[in-house]
């Protein structure tokens, strides 16, 4: 089996599926028709863009130009994260948390794939390292952004019987370890789910995109195995350096709960 070519053509038929999604919005006034109509084009825009962006980078081969790509995306991953979360820490520390834990995770198993299982010539390579890091990303993202979510909620929520702890003279480690708990669960369940799923429920991106490319089915596992090992590193990593991060800026030193630093809209 060989590649098979796309032509912009080509992508009209399939299109139409949308827009049957479209018509049964406004059939059952559903009232997203705008919303799919902007997700649409949003992402039509996004991935052309990216595609020339790509093509630069790949023939580029620079590890400037690629350090940069993947800081935008880090960036980009870290806003998501803001984004997704009801109650937030205010300013800086919601972006900066998010930021430095998707890049400690997501960046630490990337360069630990490239460095010993890929082993590309040069070791940068675009075409190897910004794919992997985006698969790895926007897991390690969803993880991290369900684990924040949990966490200030559970704070919040538990707020008297973590206070009544601490007042008991127990420590901000001891009273916050039940939500700590519930927030890495969280964060965890997605990946676990995919991990037990894959392959009888449904066949990966990758592990699909190379065998439309030629690539034997058996090889192609063994390549989609290696994504879940790293997503599934990432993903744990991430969520655990933000949960405990952000139980660490939500408490302080005199062993005080700290809802006051919680960005909202709402009275903590």
């Amino acid at each position: 089996m060989t590649y098979i070519p796309l032509a912009y053509g080509d992508l009209i038929l399939p299109a139409l599926l949308v827009v049957m999604d479209g018509v049964l919005s406004l059939a059952l006034h559903l009232k997203l028709e705008r919303q799919l109509a902007v997700a649409t084009l949003r992402m039509v825009i996004q991935l052309v863009l990216v595609g020339y962006v790509l093509t630069f980078l790949f023939a580029a081969v620079s590890p400037l130009w690629t350090a940069l790509a993947a800081f935008i995306m880090v960036l980009f991953a870290s806003r998501e994260i803001v984004a997704r979360q009801k109650r937030r820490l205010p300013g800086i520390w919601s972006y900066g948390l998010g930021a430095s834990c998707t890049l400690l995770a997501a960046g630490t198993v990337t360069m630990f794939a490239l460095l010993t299982q890929l082993r590309p010539d040069p070791w940068y390579h675009p075409r190897y390292a910004l794919p992997l890091l985006g698969m790895i990303l926007g897991n390690t993202m969803t993880g991290i952004s369900l684990g924040l979510d949990v966490l200030i909620t559970g704070l919040v929520r538990e707020r008297s019987a973590i206070e009544a702890c601490l007042a008991l003279g127990g420590t901000r480690y001891q009273a916050v370890l039940p939500v700590v708990r519930d927030a890495l669960r969280s964060g965890f369940t997605p990946i676990m789910n995919s991990m037990a799923a894959i392959g009888l429920v449904s066949l990966p991106g990758m592990m699909t995109g190379q065998i439309l490319a030629g690539v034997a089915p058996v090889d192609a596992a063994k390549y989609q195995l290696l994504i879940m090992f790293l997503i599934a590193g990432g993903t744990g990593l991430g969520t655990l350096a933000a949960v405990l991060g952000g139980a660490r800026l939500l408490t302080d030193q005199r062993h005080r709960l700290r809802l006051d630093r919680i960005s909202t809209g709402e009275p903590a």
